[in-house]
């Protein structure tokens, strides 16, 4: 059994921040809605409160009744989480007189405090709230302080409870993930969390909950698809029939290379090439979120009219991570946003779902990859999107269109792993505009298309940055495009960031 510690989300923007940093720290951990605190928690070890934008004072405030979980497991409140005990407790909460926003200085008071064992004396801290404890209640201890915070960190007499009014998951917290490693090796699960052990403790799960029953699965070729189709494989071996829709927007000679990796994993995969279907539903289609709707209704038909071929199917296999677990609830456990990989599969098709990476992040996901021993290729690739080039082609969509931007994309990406850039980047993708304009290619007059070049730097997606490739990189690529690509007579570099902008254009 893999104990965890169990994040409680107070509707935090950093509550995920707490969880990666548990994670690079080898302890599992899982957030969940603060209203959702399981009723057994033999699997947790430990318990962290998060931040909130609320005041513990405030009615529309995030509440739970916190006595009872205190004293039962190692607890830890930061910021709103720590104001929650002192307020639940009797204690004084006010408002400050400026809001503390920014680095501070830590002043550790008591160094033997198992919390704060191996920090500094002195040490930056990352502080955020417009409130602070000014009253401790009785059997609180202060533990350390900043200049403007008197009780920036508590602990409770008799309990392995703590408090700390700023945020040691911010970056700019210079020996936060060292408290929060304190926090795991309290809790007893520091460093028990790596790939192998979750591919152990996988593979016995998904045994014991499929037993005989048959998976079905759609892969797409990226990574988390990929990934959870060698794990179900490893559990259940021929019980899984994999499902390749190719529907003519994949990179240039994509689908092959593929299928010929799939096979080689051993998976039992069905390809099939509806490319014809996709292009004349979507002829003429400019809208985006359209191209999208047809792309993802095709997609389930195909797949439904192979599934039907298959007898005994009991369950669809699905590569959902957890950034889409979490994005797809608020705090309040509604749906905002739906995630799943093949939307409308399992309502349709009647299955149950199984989904053995929907706790892990991107970078864990090919972790897990790494330990099953797929190519570095399959799993080092770039995010791209289930719509593929429908929507890296703006405007309508033509087979001429699509073919033009295969060659583009191919040079591009080729080159990138060339100049040993392409680790370097998150994503990159080369972008076909509406747009012509004149060029001039010997001594002739050329009116043809303007190809975009995208490549960004992130982490899980939720943001990105564009990457500042170099000049003569892009100056090289820029004419072999022109060059070799018939159709394309102008390059321009994307160099706007998500937010304000997306990664995708459409």
């Amino acid at each position: 059994m893999q104990k965890k510690i169990l994040i409680l989300d107070f509707g935090s923007q950093t509550t995920q921040l707490i969880g990666r940093r548990l994670r690079d720290l080898s302890t599992y951990c899982e957030i969940v809605p603060y209203n959702k605190l399981p009723e057994d928690l033999t699997e947790v070890a430990g318990i962290i409160l998060s931040g909130s934008p609320f005041s513990v004072y405030d009615p529309k405030a995030f509440k739970l009744d916190l006595s009872k979980i205190r004293g039962r497991l190692p607890l830890l409140g930061i910021c709103y989480g720590a104001q929650s005990l002192v307020h639940q407790a009797g204690g004084m909460v006010e408002a400050s007189g400026t809001r503390e926003y920014g680095s501070s200085q830590l002043t550790i008071l008591s160094s033997d405090d198992p919390l704060l064992r191996g920090l500094s004396p002195k040490s930056t801290v990352w502080m955020s709230h417009g409130d602070t404890i000014t009253t401790l209640p009785q059997g609180y201890h202060v533990i350390a302080s900043t200049d403007m915070v008197e009780n920036a960190a508590f602990r409770i007499e008799g309990e392995s409870t703590w408090g700390v009014q700023f945020h040691p998951e911010a970056y700019h917290s210079e020996e936060g993930k060292l408290l929060l490693s304190n926090f795991a090796k309290i809790a007893g699960v520091f460093g028990q969390w790596t790939a192998r052990s979750y591919i152990e403790n996988q593979v016995k799960e998904l045994k014991g909950m499929i037993g005989t029953d048959k998976v079905l699965m759609a892969l797409s070729g990226g990574v988390d698809s990929s990934v959870a189709a060698v794990l179900l494989h490893r559990a259940i071996g021929s019980q899984l029939t994999c499902i390749f829709v190719d529907h003519g927007l994949l990179r240039l000679d994509e689908a092959r290379k593929v299928i010929e990796d799939y096979k080689e994993l051993g998976l039992n995969i069905v390809a099939v090439d509806a490319s014809s279907l996709f292009y004349k539903a979507l002829e003429n289609v400019t809208d985006p979120e359209e191209k999208r709707k047809i792309i993802g209704r095709l997609f389930i038909e195909v797949f439904d009219k192979e599934a039907h071929k298959i007898e005994g199917i009991k369950w669809l296999g699905q590569g959902t991570i957890y950034p889409d677990v979490i994005e797809s609830l608020n705090i309040t456990g509604m749906v905002i946003k739906s995630h799943h990989n093949v939307g409308g599969l399992p309502e349709k098709m009647k299955l149950k779902l199984v989904e053995p990476l929907r706790t892990l992040f991107k970078d864990e996901v090919r972790g897990i990859g790494r330990e099953l021993g797929m190519p570095d290729h399959l799993i080092d690739r770039h995010p791209f999107p289930g719509p593929g080039l429908g929507i890296r082609i703006l405007g309508a969509i033509t087979p001429e269109k699509v073919a033009i931007l295969q060659k583009a994309d191919d040079i591009y990406i080729r080159m990138l792993r060339q100049a040993d850039l392409y680790n370097k980047v998150w994503q990159a993708g080369a972008i076909l505009l509406p747009i012509r304009s004149v060029g001039v290619m010997g001594d002739e007059r050329t009116y043809e298309y303007t190809l975009a070049l995208r490549a960004v730097r992130s982490v899980d997606a939720m943001s990105a940055d564009w990457v500042h490739l170099p000049y003569e990189f892009l100056a090289k690529v820029s004419n072999e495009i022109i060059n070799q690509v018939k159709g394309i007579n102008r390059v321009v570099y994307d160099i706007s960031s998500k937010p304000p902008a997306t990664i995708e254009w459409e």
